[in-house]
Order: C-alpha cells, then structure tokens, then sequence
C-alpha cells in the first residue's frame, strides 16, 4: 500500500512505539516460568491469558534472552495495539511497520534475525494474514499476546494453519510471587530449618489471598481489591461486551459475581438460569451458557468438567468454575464464608493449568468426589484431592476415603492429598496415598524445560 493511504496519527503511534522499542533495552522484570515455550522455525508464539497477568512483561522477558545472543534492542520491535490512537488500526496498515523498521535500522543486516513482537494483535482485524506473510517472506521470530482464547486459536487454524503455537499465560504461581518479592527459593524443600518452614507458610497463606496479579503485589487490602475490581470489570466490558455484543450486562455481572465467589462451586445452566430470574433478570438459558463461554474465552474464568467417557454424561452433570487466581475470592465473596480451602482449590488448579495438563473431576460410583483427575502427556494419571487441614482424623477419613474410591475406577492413577500446610497433613496414610502441604508440591514440580 502507499504510505499517504495509512491515516497520519496511525503512522505517528506506530512510528513513536517502534522507534522506542529500538532504541530503549527491555525494562526490567521478574522471570517467569512457563511451561511448553517450544520455538519451531517459521511458526509465531502466541502467548494468551487474562489481562494484567503478565504477558507483556513476558514478551520483554524473550526479547531480553534473546538479545543474549548478540542481538541488540534494534532487533527486537515491540508494539503495543491496546493504544486507543490505534482504534481502527486493519491488517492493510501494517507494511509501513516493515518499512519504517528499514529505515530505522539501516545498520543491521538484510538477512539478520528479527525478533517482532506484537502485543494484543487480536485488535486488528486480519492480522493473522499478515503475521503469515512476515513468517513466508522475513528471517523473523514473531510473538504474539492474546487475551481472548477463542479469537486467537480460530486465527491461527485459519489463516496460520498451523504455523503458531501457544503458550499460556496465567498470573504468579507461588515461586514467581516469591522472586518477585526478592526472596530465595529453598533448593531443598524436604529438609528445611523450622524457621525457614514457618517463613515459606506464612508467605504461601499470604499468597493465597493476595493472587498472583503481579501489580497486586504488596499493595493494602482496599488497593488490591480496588485494583481487582477494575480487571474484572475491564475484562467485563472490553473482552465480553464490547467483543460479543452483549446487550444484558446486569445478566452477566450477576454471573461473573456468583463464579468469582464461588470458588470450585457446581454450575448448572438450570441452576444459575432459575437464580437470575428469581432476581428478576430476564434471560435465556443459552445466554447464560454463551455468557460461561465468554467469561472462559478471556479466562477470567476457568471451567472443569467430570470425568466421564461419556459425552453425554459429561454434558449434563455440572462443571466446577473457578477464578484464574485466588486473589479474586475475597474481592468478590459476600457470604463471609470466603476461606483459604477455597483458594488453595484454586491455586492447585491454576498450577495444573500451568503445566499444561489436562484436568477434571471425579465422580465415584459411592457418590464420593475427588477434586482433580490430572492426565499428562504421556499418558500418566493423578487423582489430587484437596483439604486445607486433614490432621482430624474424621477429615481425613473421608478425604482418603473418596481418594480410594476413585483410584479403585482408575487403577493407574497415583493418589495425592494435598494440604495448606505441615500442621495439616493426617496422622496415617494407606498404601498408595502420598500427602504433603500444596506449597511444597508447587515448588518441587522444577523446571518447565
């Protein structure tokens, strides 16, 4: 396209952020750990999550690796599309990125690998075309950031077919929101000093209240929920809204305010249908399914199904829904009942997500329920169950209980229980269960690589 077609505050804001992200070194940033970050030739990265979870701060994390390798920062361009000046910004306009980055980097070798990095592209219409096209015709790496599940992977099977692959990103597990702080990671967590034990408890049971959305960190009570409260309703507006055309906002508030706080609660269509009405909110059954599958798609929400080999079944027994972090519990629980059982459910199944397993729930043939049926890729099984505190041996009895139960319908299936804490674990175990406070078992899974 001729550059005089390309609208001149466009061309400003493309000009202006292309040539600061040449100029000036990735900012500083807390590592994250990711599972699953595999680089193939000729494929782009798509990185997705919820907002403020950190995948910008992810991209400059990768664009500072790879200047490791001799590149500088004139190699890796980076451009933001959630710029409001940039409303309206199509697929057409791009090119002028690929000239301008020419004549600022005149310097640098034709055939010298560039590093592109585009942040929230699923703002510009048809911009999977173009990432194609820069992937056929540059020596490129291209990274993408998402926050929209449903939007990226239906681009990237269209026009990508193929040439992407994604990687999620969820706010701080605990070992993040420790470095974050500048604290160490124990190298051992089996044989730790008392005081040292005590330490890592109490940051786990701060962590778990707090969340893990890294400008969350460190700020007072009414600051984080405020802070909160505004992700959600952003995410509300902007990735439902506005995205889906969704004309009943009270509808949906109701909805998100009920799973937020209900952390690991049964969701029935029938149910939440028959609730909304009784509030006298108008709405149709497929509404409030469409509505769960937004809230999922910006993944603000996350869904588990029962186990089952049969479709059918699955369909018609509830799902359990959670927060994509347990800082929003508090934020959004109005019984007072809000507890770190809650949480620590959460946390254990945003940890799974994380390493890229594939999660449900089990249902036993006694009517017993266990919290997780965990599938690797290599075919190996876990059944997890959760309990803050299992040390009354009543509790216990019936956690285990439930565990042997399910590991009696999945025989290969390893059993685990696991608690907030030391002070929490039961006194016995049967053969074949292995328990430990969640803390532990989240700092000694290692490295994603």
């Amino acid at each position: 396209m001729r550059l005089e077609a390309l609208p001149t505050i466009f061309r400003q804001v493309l000009a202006e952020q292309l040539a600061g992200s040449l100029q000036t070194p990735p900012p500083a940033h807390t590592t994250r750990r990711v599972y699953g970050l595999t680089r193939f030739p000729g494929k782009a990265t798509a990185v997705v999550g919820m907002r403020r979870a950190g995948k910008t701060t992810f991209l400059h994390q990768l664009r500072q690796e790879f200047t490791t390798t001799g590149a500088g920062p004139a190699r890796t361009p980076y451009l933001s599309f959630e710029d409001e000046r940039l409303t309206g910004l199509e697929a057409r306009h791009l090119d002028f990125l690929l000239d301008e980055y020419r004549r600022l980097s005149p310097a640098e070798p034709a055939a010298a690998l560039v590093m592109w990095c585009f942040d929230e592209i699923q703002l510009v219409p048809g911009w999977e075309r173009f990432v194609r096209r820069l992937l056929d015709t540059e020596s490129v790496q291209v990274l993408v950031t998402g926050s929209s599940a449903a939007m990226l992977s239906r681009e990237i099977a269209t026009a990508l077919r193929g040439r992407a692959w994604q990687v999620l990103m969820h706010p701080f597990g605990f070992d993040e929101a420790l470095r974050h702080q500048g604290l160490e990671l124990p190298e051992r967590t089996g044989f730790l000093p008392r005081d040292e034990r005590a330490r890592l408890e109490r940051e786990f049971a701060a962590w778990l209240v707090a969340g893990g959305f890294p400008e969350a960190q460190g700020l007072d009570v009414a600051s984080r929920h405020q802070l909160l409260r505004d992700y959600v309703d952003v995410a509300i507006l902007r990735d439902v809204v506005d995205r889906h055309g969704v004309g009943n906002v009270t509808g949906l508030r109701w909805l998100v305010r009920q799973l937020l706080g209900n952390a690991g609660g049964s969701f029935s269509v029938e149910k939440y249908h028959a609730a909304l009405r009784s509030q006298g909110i108008a709405i149709a059954r497929d509404t409030v399914h469409q509505f769960l599958g937004h809230l999922e798609d910006c993944f603000l929400v996350r869904v588990v199904w029962m186990e089952s080999n049969s479709e059918r079944q699955r369909m018609v027994n509830p799902r359990k829904a959670y927060p994509v972090d347990p800082g929003l519990i508090p934020v959004f629980d109005r019984t007072g009942r809000a507890n770190l059982g809650h949480a620590l459910e959460t946390a254990v199944l945003i940890e799974l997500e994380r390493r890229r397993l594939d999660v449900t729930y089990v249902r036993t043939r006694q009517g017993y329920e266990v919290d997780f049926l965990v599938r690797s890729a290599d075919g190996r099984r876990e059944l997890i169950q959760i309990c803050a505190d299992a040390s009354d041996p009543g509790t216990a009895e019936r956690e285990i209980r439930a565990l042997i139960a399910a590991g009696e319908q999945y025989p290969d299936a390893e059993m685990r229980l696991l608690t907030l804490n030391r002070a929490g674990l039961p006194d016995t175990l049967p053969d074949g269960v292995v328990a430990q406070p969640a803390w532990i078992w989240m700092l000694e899974y290692g490295d994603p690589d």
